[in-house]
């Protein structure tokens, strides 16, 4: 299984916390607990050429992690394109914490995104659909401390499945995991991942990463999403 993690690392280079909690980058940092549990990994970012996400990269690519908050609008346009053809064709996607907002994962869930949010909250995270396969190893709830507080009404669509559910301090609630199809890509939404806090470090948010990763990668890859003309036989 090959994943690429991207980062937009804009955070790392202004906020010494950032890597002082994740040293090398968030991406790094993600990686380095994936390749853990012996996945094939590399990294891109935002100052890589093309943002690191050339069709080489993506075709060699089962799983793309994508994290984004401060600069999801220096993405050009034409690298969400190829990314969405290749979530399209097969490519499995998951989104990370503020990466709701990227330009890619609007364009493929269709909608706003849009949430409510505050920052230093607490965060108990609810495993909702215990049997399903990214929530394998998952306890039945767990906590966050501090974590960004995100909250709906969340401009998604209906999610085909909601995984885990979050409910913090002030009361609010969130629908903390999420999953879609879309043509042939499977796509896992993961709401914990505040910059400056430690919730990547958690086993927990750890393991349903893993968990997503395995979920989302493709059986088979680059299934045509329109069937060629087939001329109609004669005598049937």
């Amino acid at each position: 299984m090959k994943v690429t993690v991207w980062n937009e690392n804009q955070h790392e280079k202004s906020i010494p916390k950032v890597c002082e909690l994740y040293p090398g980058g968030i991406h790094a940092y993600i990686a380095g607990f994936l390749k853990a549990d012996d996945v094939e990994v590399r990294t891109a970012t935002l100052d890589d050429e093309e943002c690191g996400l050339t069709d080489e990269v993506l075709r060699d690519t089962d799983v793309l992690i994508w994290w984004g908050h401060m600069a999801h609008n220096r993405v050009p346009d034409e690298i969400v394109e190829r990314v969405k053809s290749y979530v399209l064709s097969g490519m499995g996607l998951v989104v990370l914490h503020s990466g709701h907002h990227s330009k890619i994962f609007k364009a493929l869930m269709g909608t706003t995104c849009n949430l409510k949010w505050r920052d230093d909250a607490r965060e108990r995270v609810w495993t909702v659909a215990p049997n399903h396969p990214i929530a394998a190893g998952i306890p039945e709830s767990f906590v966050l401390e501090p974590e960004e507080m995100y909250g709906e009404p969340f401009g998604i669509p209906e999610p085909q499945e909601t995984v885990f559910m979050g409910w913090f301090n002030g009361g609010e609630v969130f629908r903390s995991g999420c999953t879609w199809v879309r043509g042939n890509g499977k796509i896992f939404y993961f709401q914990p991942g505040h910059e400056t806090n430690p919730s990547f470090r958690n086993e927990h948010v750890q393991r349903i990463i893993k968990n997503g990763v395995r979920w989302a990668c493709p059986v088979n890859k680059n299934i045509p999403l329109v069937c060629p003309h087939v001329e109609p036989v004669e005598n049937v």
